[in-house]
């Protein structure tokens, strides 16, 4: 036997987190001329530049998008291909057929080349010539048969000539299903990094450790309080980057920043540096997002210290920009609250980047309570029509993780974003160790999905309750009525779902804090679900089973299974 010598690796200076790349692929019947093979070819080309570019992560980085011109025909090219993907390090698979072919012989065998939880599509056009539509439903029944996901997407390209081009709802549904699995794939072997424990005692924010990891392939990183406190104490931060931060945020802010005393300037310095503190450690750990303990052990136990409110460095984070101009969001949970985290998280990766928002849940008004105080403040000729007065509406607000971009609609620039936010004190009766609030209304006219994760130990599985949602607004006096009953200091967000009533929608929260992430559509959610097994929780008695045109068609492999909560139990068991 020849000996061999193992090889030693090069050095990596700076491990980069692998971005993934979508494989696209034909089968084809070996005996058909060869214009249909050409044509074909030119599918599977097609198909990869309509993706190419249009799915993205949260920091605009596109995802990489290769495709094979071999057809696969039997085991042999089955062969070539894989290790085609392989080279270029495909785990996520999309087979355009235009022609028959047979299951087994061609994408079946390429399929099982690859790891059991690689995502895999199936978009044909309804082709009648040759037709690739029966291979694709032979295909896909095949592959749920033996109880694997697979998304169908029968949608429309011509059925004739060498160069045809998929319709628009054809590539948004493929495009939609490309951010679930995307989701799914890029954020396996990721981790975030949690300051403290189960903060104010929140059940419903547990950092369930083995479920986030067994489920979604997640690490928690888990760091004490002292360490932040301590590098606090130390100044384990750039001095220059601190007072070029203060600066921006004086610039930008100006007097809508409170402070009283020198006392008050330098506890926001030192929230200030927590930012960067944080945003340092993150960054050395390749963390995809965050969560802080504010109450009690941080701002709030008076039996220690109390230190600086976290507000300002939380909606940082969550925004898309800073001081040193446009970023990621990075997903940041005040409290601690994993599951908002998890929440924000997942939301962010699939809407492409857009800014998370979190939010207690905090008061719910239905319409006959907002028509009474509006009498009691003597505000009349309320609008019949709006959303508001007639199905009422929820007042998000929280001290903390409210994103700046909240503050604005969708595209405004800095200057407008900026100018609706105020920095107030913060309430020392819930932060005796001071700081500044984030302050700001947000526009009506935000359009995206309003959710939460949660998780439940009996069934070991978790859940995304959500609905549509829009943003709303009242008149000035009417809002600032609503605002001072609850706590008027803190941002907030008149947020109306679009199918749930109000008392379906508080009577099935979750948990006290819930989240929306604008632009959002809802395949895309329903997508990523279907690949991670989380269920879909959407009680609301006006909402149909099915959205055409909103809603991804339920995978085959729920249908034979008894359903969607059936199957995705029947996995979670083993």
């Amino acid at each position: 036997m020849a000996k061999t010598t193992a090889q030693c690796l090069p050095q990596i200076r700076q491990a980069q987190p692998k971005v993934p790349v979508i494989g696209v692929f034909a089968p084809c019947d070996p005996r058909i001329d060869d214009d249909s093979r050409k044509r074909a070819q030119n599918i599977t080309q097609m198909a990869a530049e309509t993706i190419s570019g249009q799915v993205v992560l949260p920091d605009k980085t596109a995802v990489s998008v290769v495709y094979s011109s071999v057809l696969v025909d039997s085991e042999r090219q089955a062969d070539i291909v894989a290790q085609q993907f392989r080279q270029a390090g495909v785990d996520i698979l999309v087979c355009v057929p235009d022609t028959w072919a047979f299951p087994q012989l061609t994408s079946i065998s390429l399929l099982q080349q690859f790891p059991e939880n690689t995502p895999i599509n199936i978009t044909c056009g309804n082709s009648g010539p040759k037709p690739g539509v029966v291979y694709a439903q032979a295909l896909h029944g095949a592959i749920s048969q033996y109880g694997k996901m697979v998304a169908l997407n029968v949608g429309t390209w011509p059925d004739t000539g060498m160069k045809p081009v998929m319709t628009p709802n054809t590539a948004k549904a493929l495009i939609d299903w490309c951010y679930g699995a995307v989701t799914a794939v890029a954020l396996r072997g990721r981790r975030v990094m949690i300051f403290g424990h189960d903060s104010m005692g929140m059940e419903t924010a547990l950092a369930h450790i083995l479920p986030t990891r067994n489920t979604f392939g997640l690490e928690i990183t888990r760091l004490d309080m002292k360490l932040l406190a301590d590098m606090l104490s130390k100044k384990a931060y750039n001095d220059k980057e601190l007072k070029d931060l203060r600066g921006w945020v004086d610039k930008n802010i100006g007097k809508r920043l409170e402070l009283k005393t020198d006392a008050d300037s330098e506890r926001f310095n030192q929230s200030l540096a927590m930012y960067l503190i944080n945003r340092d450690l993150m960054a050395e750990l390749n963390a995809v997002g965050g969560g802080f303990m504010s109450q009690l052990e941080w701002g709030s136990d008076q039996r220690g210290t109390p230190l600086p409110v976290a507000d300002a460095m939380e909606s940082m984070f969550n925004s898309t920009f800073d001081h040193k101009g446009p970023k990621a969001p990075l997903p940041y949970a005040t409290e601690a609250d994993v599951q908002g985290l998890l929440t924000m998280l997942f939301m962010t990766y699939l809407s492409g980047g857009n800014p998370p928002l979190f939010m207690d849940f905090r008061k719910v008004w239905e319409a006959w309570e907002i028509k009474q105080l509006a009498q009691k403040h003597k505000i009349g000729n309320l609008p019949k029509s709006a959303d508001w007065v007639k199905k009422g509406l929820v007042d998000g607000n929280n001290s903390g993780s409210a994103s700046f971009d909240w503050a604005a609609k969708p595209g405004a620039s800095l200057k407008q974003i900026m100018s609706g936010i105020s920095m107030p004190l913060a309430d020392t009766g819930y932060f005796p160790g001071g700081g500044n609030s984030v302050t700001f209304m947000t526009p009506a006219g935000v359009e995206g999905i309003a959710g939460r994760m949660a998780y439940c130990s009996n069934s070991g599985m978790f859940s995304m309750i959500w609905d549509e949602a829009h943003t709303t607004a009242v008149p000035q006096k009417l809002g600032q009525a609503m605002c001072n009953l609850t706590t008027p200091t803190w941002p907030h967000t008149f947020v109306v779902p679009k199918y749930a009533s109000m008392i379906e929608y508080k009577q099935y929260a979750p948990a006290n804090h819930f989240h929306m992430t604008w632009d959002l559509p809802v395949a895309r959610l329903q997508h990523w679900m279907d690949l991670t097994g989380v269920l879909s929780v959407t009680p609301w008695a006006a909402r149909p089973s099915f959205v055409e045109g909103v809603d991804r068609p339920q995978p085959l492999i729920h249908l034979i299974n008894g359903g969607e909560n059936i199957y995705k139990q029947l996995i979670a068991k083993g």
